[in-house]
């Protein structure tokens, strides 16, 4: 079966400590942020990392400032994580014979993968999937597309890289809930991942499979309204309920097809859109607060950064959990549309 071969993170230099945006919010917006300040409160973020210097955000910005912004800092955090990614993996940057660049926080064409093959070495044959608009859950879907890839080519090295730079989306003079929501709960971060053929010998936990699922009347639940200032942002109260009754069936049914119990997962590796998810999905799931706590530890340190916080997740337990063979995991991600994706794992 194919493998993750290997993960790499990193996050922008401008770190602030929640305490500090909670103060530049409720000075910038008033009493609507006032009204919301419980948000950061509650949150259980603890700091986050963005893009830009905070004098950036104090100030509007057109699209096109925004945007090439976004182009400029996604780059030097592409190259980051794709070098270390090699480097941590023991193989050459040429060496990777697919891209699978997942992002929705800025717009580029030529696309990222293809300004990065400018700025590092890669094979002048190398595969570029660019996939945009599947939001958080484009990290873990972003692991399932190169699955399928290598499936059907087992002597390649697919390499998935996620950045997300949430913060740039913040728009100045946005006085709704939802985005003084926003400014509680996002943060900037990229990951690459390296995702291996059968014939590839290469160590890490096996992919078994993997389940995509899109539900219908819930185009409103996540996502942006793209204007001319930029991404405004869409988020709904919904998202808990959604994964109280309806992803946990959808757990079920891959487990299913794989003739596994929920019980036979030993490992949940989910995506920490926030508090509120993560409790939905404790108690859809039956888990004790333990099992998710790579989840709440990159969510304090980091934010939400959209598709690339499950990788840190992921980093994470990998760096600080040893599975014993055979034991089971489930990569875990919601996102626009309203969709999730899942994969399954084993050691």
């Amino acid at each position: 079966m194919p493998r993750i071969a290997g993960v790499s993170t990193a996050a922008p230099p401008n770190v602030f400590e929640q305490v500090e945006i909670r103060q530049h919010v409720l000075e910038m917006f008033g009493p609507i942020a006032e009204r919301l300040a419980p948000v950061f409160d509650n949150a259980k973020i603890d700091r986050r990392h963005f893009a830009a210097e905070f004098e950036w955000f104090g100030a509007p910005h057109d699209f096109t400032e925004t945007n090439d912004h976004y182009i400029e800092e996604t780059l030097k955090l592409a190259e980051r994580v794709a070098c270390d990614l090699a480097a941590k993996c023991g193989i050459a940057t040429t060496d990777f014979d697919a891209i699978f660049f997942v992002s929705t926080t800025g717009l580029s064409t030529p696309s990222i993968d293809a300004r990065l093959f400018n700025r590092i070495p890669l094979n002048p044959h190398i595969k570029r999937i660019p996939i945009w608009g599947l939001g958080c859950a484009a990290g873990v879907g972003g692991i399932a597309r190169a699955f399928d890839y290598v499936k059907a080519y087992p002597r390649h090295r697919a390499l998935v890289v996620s950045v997300e730079l949430c913060s740039l989306a913040f728009q100045f003079g946005d006085r709704s809930k939802s985005n003084v929501i926003a400014t509680a709960l996002f943060g900037d971060g990229a990951a690459a991942c390296l995702v291996v053929g059968d014939e590839v010998e290469m160590a890490g936990p096996r992919v078994l499979g993997s389940l995509s699922t899109i539900y219908p009347d819930t185009l409103d639940v996540m996502g942006w309204r793209i204007t001319s200032e930029g991404f405004r942002i869409v988020l709904s109260r919904d998202i808990p309920s959604i994964v109280t009754s309806l992803v946990a069936e959808n757990i079920q049914e891959l487990l299913r097809a794989h003739g596994l119990p929920l019980e036979a997962i030993k490992h949940f590796i989910a995506h920490p859109g926030g508090v509120k998810v993560m409790e939905a999905y404790q108690s859809a799931l039956r888990l004790p607060k333990d099992a998710l706590r790579h989840s709440y530890d990159v969510l304090r340190e980091y934010g939400n950064m959209s598709s690339a916080t499950v990788l840190f997740v992921l980093d994470r337990f990998l760096k600080e959990n040893n599975p014993g063979s055979g034991d089971y995991g489930m990569l875990m991600t919601l996102g626009p549309g309203f969709s999730s994706e899942l994969v399954l794992v084993q050691w």
